[in-house]
């Protein structure tokens, strides 16, 4: 099947992959959240002082930690619905930067990629 000027074999494969994968992103989102206000709770319960308690290092660290996997399942649920979007408008699989084709192989690995390997690599 063509699609977006990329041949897509299995036609609802990819979008059925990237709804999958976005169920999975807005999965860890969830248990994220739960683990970053139970951190919270912990800190404000212990009363711990950040700065000289050696407990409250070891809070704070998991909170940036927590918080820094939420950021990255949040960008992920975000890239799905775009790619989705890109699928449903017929440009998925072409290169944000230059417009060629993404390879299949960018595709398999990272459905939701929006550049080609060589647009990537470019940075």
């Amino acid at each position: 099947m063509m699609h977006g000027g990329v041949i897509l074999g299995g036609g609802g494969r990819v979008r059925e992959r990237l709804e999958e994968e976005g169920r999975r992103a807005r999965e860890r989102v969830a248990a994220l959240e739960r683990e970053f206000a139970g951190l919270a709770e912990a800190a404000s319960a212990a009363g711990t002082d950040d700065e000289h308690d050696p407990e409250g290092a070891t809070l704070a660290f998991e909170r940036q930690h927590a918080a820094a996997l939420l950021e990255a399942a949040r960008e992920q649920v975000a890239a799905c619905d775009a790619a989705l979007a890109r699928l449903a408008a017929g440009s998925y699989g072409v290169c944000e930067r230059c417009g060629q084709p993404i390879g299949a192989g960018r595709l398999e690995a990272r459905p939701a990629a929006t550049t080609c390997i060589r647009c990537a690599g470019r940075g």
